[in-house]
């Protein structure tokens, strides 16, 4: 019987565009738009943990896993010219389920979750792609449900953003969502999530390097 973790890969294949034969069919060129910079937020560790692999729902040494419904976010770096962007660091940092940051300045009442890394990055591959594995994250107070990224390329090109999620009431009153003027900018850092086979959910967020 083929298992949960192998038809999750197969759906993690196509979403990513490698199909049969490792084949990456990029977009013309001319379709592409640049990847909105937004800002970094007040939460970006001050120091990194030792533990930030591409799985933030588990920390080591901690007896149990993060608290949340679990997501997976593919995509792939890509130039402006539809390159992919190999050897890109891809980092990840965002809200725990209860809505609170793995931060000394947030200092809400809201729960901390031990199991929770906070923080995550990975190195595109070959064909520019990436993955995380995550929770879905909790709403902090003025925002919708959003997750930051930072990409550094290996000639110097930067990109810190944000990821929002499609069925968000929120979006629509969002002070940052709604500073993205241009409609196709906005339009392409939200990301419709779809049910994987083992009851997690899988989204892709491509972001373009201008």
């Amino acid at each position: 019987m083929t298992s949960s973790r192998n038809r999750l890969s197969r759906r993690w294949l196509l979403a990513t565009g490698l199909g049969a034969g490792g084949v990456v069919a990029s977009p013309a060129w001319a379709s592409l738009v640049a990847t909105p910079r937004q800002a970094a937020g007040p939460f970006y560790p001050l120091e990194l943990p030792l533990d930030d692999d591409n799985d933030l729902t588990s920390v080591d040494g901690a007896s149990v896993g993060a608290t949340g419904d679990v997501i997976h976010v593919t995509g792939r770096i890509l130039g402006i010219d539809g390159a992919p962007l190999e050897g890109a660091r891809v980092e990840l940092w965002q809200a725990n389920a209860a809505g609170r940051y793995h931060h000394p300045l947030d200092s809400s009442s809201r729960e901390v979750d031990a199991g929770f890394q906070g923080f995550g990055h990975t190195m595109t591959t070959a064909d520019g792609a990436y993955r995380f594995k995550t929770i879905r994250p909790g709403l902090y107070p003025g925002r919708t449900r959003h997750l930051h990224f930072a990409v550094r390329a290996p000639d110097g090109r930067e990109l810190v953003t944000q990821m929002y999620f499609a069925d968000e009431p929120g979006n629509a009153k969002d002070g940052l969502l709604r500073r993205i003027d241009d409609p196709a900018q906005r339009q392409n850092v939200i990301v419709d999530f779809a049910p994987a086979d083992d009851g997690s959910a899988l989204g892709q967020f491509d972001m373009v390097l201008g």
